[in-house]
């Protein structure tokens, strides 16, 4: 994989959709099946016509050995068969049943619901697949909704701060604006960024905005909680649950974005303090990008996390820092 190149979804999205896939493709083919019992118990003619059309399939292996003759034998073959599909045809509709009543209705006819056309892609897969990633974001954000277009700046006063000497409005304005182009410009060469200030003022918001539109462009984005990151991390590395080795931790180290929210209301341990700087440390040295929620201030992260990881991040990541009024109360009181 080349550097900025994205690693895309995570294996578990990938095998969802050829779960997805599959079911598809039986239920077009197994609903075919049974409009061909219905057609042939009213139709009996159809038999000796669905056999002829079937071994016009089979004859054509026999075209591999004839040589110069094949050409003319496949053309007569493929008379044969055309002939055949109008009769079946003509009865059909005859019987009042639509001509192409017992083709088999795909999803999606380009590639047959197999995903795949020619070993690439489907458009069909690929639309699947963001299904899929972003509901797998939104599953740890079940509250979330909408993305930049629903973040609103009237909740941000206009007068400025006595000693910032800017206003919310103008910060927040700003930050949208950042944020936006960042998803946009989005490649796996992208800074790292740490969103600070008090609860309530939208970093969740943004961020997972930015995680919606990253993953629909195809890159493999992890969404979560500092606590419950951090809680299934221990589960795994404790055994208390039955899985791969620290298999969480491998997904926030590979992934294209991670996005940890909140950081800072976690249970703090000195398991947890290592494993976040592991995470930390990991995806700076290998390049990744990462977005930061946290309320802790410098000061504060030090204090928690030592001063490595304060440092790391603080030196690392593109501070966006959020002041104004807590727009949840603002929200609830205007009922919003």
């Amino acid at each position: 994989m080349k550097a900025g190149e994205p690693m895309g979804y995570d294996s578990s999205i990938f095998f969802l959709a050829s779960e997805e896939l599959k079911r598809r493709k039986a239920r077009a083919e197994r609903e075919q099946r049974v409009r061909c019992g219905e057609a042939l118990l009213k139709i009996p003619e159809l038999a000796s016509v669905e056999k002829e059309i079937s071994s016009a399939g089979l004859e054509l292996v026999k075209a591999v050995g004839m040589g110069s003759e094949a050409q003319g034998f496949v053309e007569r073959l493929a008379r044969k068969n055309l002939a055949a599909q109008k009769r079946r045809s003509a009865l059909l509709t005859k019987s009042g049943f639509p001509a192409d009543y017992l083709k088999i209705k795909y999803e999606c006819p380009k590639c047959m619901d197999t995903g795949f056309i020619e070993g690439i892609r489907c458009a069909c897969c690929e639309n699947l697949l963001r299904s899929l990633a972003r509901g797998r974001l939104l599953e740890e954000a079940p509250s979330f909704s909408g993305g930049f277009d629903t973040f609103k700046l009237g909740f941000y006063s206009k007068s400025a701060d006595p000693i910032l000497k800017i206003s919310p409005y103008s910060r927040m304005r700003d930050i949208l604006s950042f944020c936006k182009n960042y998803a946009a410009d989005f490649d796996c060469d992208s800074p790292s960024l740490l969103l600070t200030g008090e609860t309530g003022l939208g970093k969740t918001h943004l961020s997972l905005a930015i995680g919606l539109e990253v993953s629909d462009k195809g890159f493999g984005v992890v969404y979560g909680s500092a606590q419950n990151l951090l809680n299934k991390i221990e589960r795994e590395h404790f055994g208390k649950v039955k899985s791969g080795d620290d298999e969480t931790v491998q997904t926030l180290l590979d992934c294209d974005l991670l996005i940890i929210d909140d950081l800072g209301s976690e249970f703090s341990t000195q398991f947890t303090v290592s494993v976040i700087y592991n995470i930390i440390n990991t995806r700076l040295l290998k390049d990744m990008p990462s977005i930061i929620n946290t309320n802790l201030t410098a000061e504060e992260l030090e204090s928690r996390y030592s001063r490595r990881v304060a440092s790391r991040v603080i030196g690392s990541y593109v501070t966006l820092a959020f002041f104004g009024s807590d727009v949840r109360q603002q929200k609830r009181k205007s009922g919003e």
